[in-house]
C-alpha cells in the first residue's frame, strides 16, 4: 500500500521532560498514525534532562522501530522553545510536526486533518482548544490586539508547519524565543483547528516568556510608555495650574512656588525624554533583531 502513501516526507518532534507514563503510548499513537498516511518520516524526540525513566523506556519502545528515531539530549533543563528550537534544527521533512509535550487531549484524527488542512495552501495549521484558561485569554488578546499579524494567537495544542515556515522565521530572526509568534509574524497563511477540550497547564517560565513575546512581536511596551506618559504630562499641567492658583490668590510659603514648578517641569520632561528613548529603543531591536522588511504570504503565477 505504499503507493497509496503520501510522498511529503514528514517530521515529528516531540519535546520530553520527565513524562515516563505518557511517553510511550503516544509515540506507539504517533508512529501508527504517521505509518499509515505517510511513506517517509521521522520522529524526534527532545530530552530536555529527563531525570525519570522518560527516556529510557522510549529505547525500550523503539528497539524495534522500522522508521529512525532521534533523540535530542539537552546538556541541561532549557525550556521548551529552546528545545523544540533544536530539535527543528536536527528535522530534515517538508513539514514538521511540532508537539510541546506527549500527551493527546485531542482526537488523533487531528494530525491528518493538520496535514489536509496544509494541503489546501496553509503554511502553519494549528490545532487548538476551544476552551481557554482566563490568563491566557487575557494576554492573547493584548498580544493580538498590539502585533501586526493578520492572524490572532490562541492557546494551541500542537501545530504542523512547513520548511518554507521554518526557512522563513529564521531568515527574519536568528534566534526564535516564541515560535508561535515567529510563525504569525512570517507573513505565512495560517489556520487554526479546533477541538473539544483544554491542554495541559504549564506555567513554569511562560510569564518570562509572555513579557519576552510583548516585547519582541508587538509595540504594547512602547504604547503602554506613550500612555503613562501622557497621563504623567495632564498631571504636571494640572499641578503647575494647581501652583499657580496657589501663587496668585494666596499666600504660599517663600519658594514654595518655585520649587513646585522646577519639580512639576522636570518630572513632565523626564517622562518625555523617557517615551522618546523607548522609541529609539523599539527602533534598535526592529532592525537587530528582524532582518526582514517585507513579508509575503505567496506568489501565484497565472499561465494560459
Amino acid at each position: 500500500m505504499a503507493e497509496h502513501k503520501e510522498k511529503n516526507f514528514i517530521s515529528a518532534v516531540v519535546y520530553l521532560n520527565n513524562a515516563q507514563d505518557a511517553v510511550v503510548p503516544f509515540f506507539r499513537t504517533l508512529n501508527e498514525r504517521l505509518d499509515a498516511r505517510f511513506e517517509q518520516y521521522e520522529l524526534i524526540a527532545v530530552d530536555d534532562r529527563c531525570t525519570d525513566d522518560t527516556v529510557g523506556l522510549l529505547k525500550e519502545w523503539a528497539k524495534d522501530l522500522k522508521k529512525p528515531l532521534t533523540i535530542i539530549h539537552m546538556s541541561l533543563y532549557q525550556g521548551v522553545e529552546i528545545a523544540m528550537n533544536a530539535g527543528l534544527d536536527c528535522s530534515i521533512g517538508d513539514y514538521v510536526y511540532e508537539f510541546d509535550c506527549p500527551q493527546a487531549p485531542w482526537p488523533w484524527q487531528m494530525v491528518d486533518d493538520a496535514y489536509d488542512t496544509a494541503m489546501k495552501g496553509s503554511d502553519i495549521v494549528s490545532v487548538c482548544p476551544d476552551t481557554q484558561r482566563v490568563s491566557s485569554k487575557l494576554f492573547y488578546k493584548v498580544f493580538n490586539a498590539n502585533s501586526r499579524s493578520a492572524y490572532q494567537l490562541r492557546t494551541d495544542a500542537f501545530r504542523l508547519v512547513s520548511r518554507r515556515a521554518i526557512n522563513r522565521v529564521h531568515a527574519v530572526s536568528a534566534r526564535l524565543p516564541y515560535r508561535k509568534a515567529a510563525y504569525a509574524a512570517s507573513g505565512l497563511k495560517m489556520s487554526d483547528l479546533l477541538f473539544k477540550g483544554t491542554v495541559s497547564k504549564q506555567n513554569e517560565g511562560r510569564f518570562g516568556l509572555a513579557i519576552d513575546s510583548l516585547a519582541l512581536y508587538t509595540d504594547a511596551g512602547y504604547k503602554a510608555s506613550l500612555g503613562l506618559t501622557g497621563a504623567m504630562l495632564v498631571l504636571a499641567l494640572a499641578e503647575l495650574m494647581y501652583t499657580l492658583a496657589v501663587y496668585l490668590g494666596g499666600a504660599p510659603i517663600e519658594g514654595w512656588t518655585t520649587t513646585m514648578f522646577v519639580l512639576t517641569a522636570g518630572f513632565a520632561g523626564l517622562f518625555a525624554l523617557f517615551a522618546i528613548a523607548l522609541k529609539y529603543l523599539c527602533l534598535i531591536l526592529e532592525f537587530t533583531f528582524k532582518r526582514q522588511t517585507n513579508l509575503i504570504e505567496g506568489i501565484e503565477k497565472i499561465q494560459k
